[in-house]
């Protein structure tokens, strides 16, 4: 079953109707797909409350959908939840790389969960990275939200600086916006990533191995990178092929959910008049 939003009613009968022919052209029997066409939201409620009929939900959306359908549910969900992910520089790292991951992560397309939100830098590599960066990522027409640390190294990039706010820390832009601080430390840098993320993806640039694995240990989500953009964080870049979205739920998929993800095991047992002791 199918339910899109109420804002695209006519798109969505459309994109049923092509799903349901090319379902039925490879086999499957009339009726095998089915969209809930309403799109209200106690028509969501009603659907996930079909104990014994409805299997699995999987919202994608915003949080108001997540909180919506979390107050109801009766039937198991897998929330493909937003994403506030981080990019972490830390005190090794490779500069020039750190700066092509971080505009990456950040630009190449912001309306998307696994985007970088924030952008935190070593205290020992700030100075050096702040300025480089901030001045990358302004080229490309990004809003930049600063902690005062930040601000301070910041010097004449010619931009306006905006103060991030502690809400800032919390919030998915999905835009061309990102919010900027410095850290004392690798530790640290998981402390507030583990405070403020969604669990979705996190990014170290490092070249100390400790380091990156401290990270890949102490962050707590669902797609952790060393040296790479969280960009990836897709089931066609895993070579899972088409995805439903990405789940930060740690029971029973996480990260991309395809097809893997929504099967389930059905134990065949044939005996010869085994009995047990």
């Amino acid at each position: 079953m199918l339910r899109g939003s109420s804002s695209a009613l006519h798109s969505n009968a459309v994109l049923a109707a092509i799903a349901q022919e090319t379902l039925q052209a490879a086999g499957f029997p009339e009726g095998a797909l089915g969209l809930v066409a309403g799109g209200e939201r106690d028509e969501l409620g009603e659907l996930a409350t079909q104990a014994g009929v409805v299997d699995l939900i999987i919202p994608r959306g915003g949080e108001g959908l997540k909180h919506a359908l979390a107050a109801v549910a009766t039937v198991p969900v897998i929330y493909a939840a937003s994403g506030n992910c981080h990019v972490y520089v830390d005190a090794t790292a490779d500069l020039d790389s750190a700066e092509a991951i971080a505009v990456n992560a950040k630009v190449q397309r912001p309306g998307v969960c696994n985007a970088a939100e924030k952008l935190l830098v070593h205290a020992e590599t700030a100075a050096a990275f702040i300025p480089r960066a901030l001045r990358a990522l302004a080229a490309q027409g990004v809003e930049l939200r600063v902690d005062g640390r930040a601000r301070a190294l910041a010097g004449d990039l010619g931009v306006e600086l905006a103060d991030a706010s502690e809400q800032d820390w919390d919030e998915e832009y999905l835009d061309l916006i990102m919010a900027v601080a410095v850290v004392d430390s690798v530790e640290h840098a998981i402390e507030h990533i583990n405070r403020h993320g969604s669990g979705h993806s996190e990014a170290i640039v490092t070249a100390d191995v400790a380091a990156a694995r401290a990270f890949q240990l102490g962050v707590d989500a669902a797609c952790v990178y060393v040296n790479a953009s969280t960009r990836f964080t897709d089931g066609g870049e895993f070579g899972m092929g088409a995805e439903i979205g990405n789940s930060t739920q740690k029971l029973h998929a996480r990260g991309p959910i395809g097809v893997r993800e929504l099967c389930t095991y059905k134990y065949l047992v044939e005996g010869a008049g085994q009995i047990r002791a």
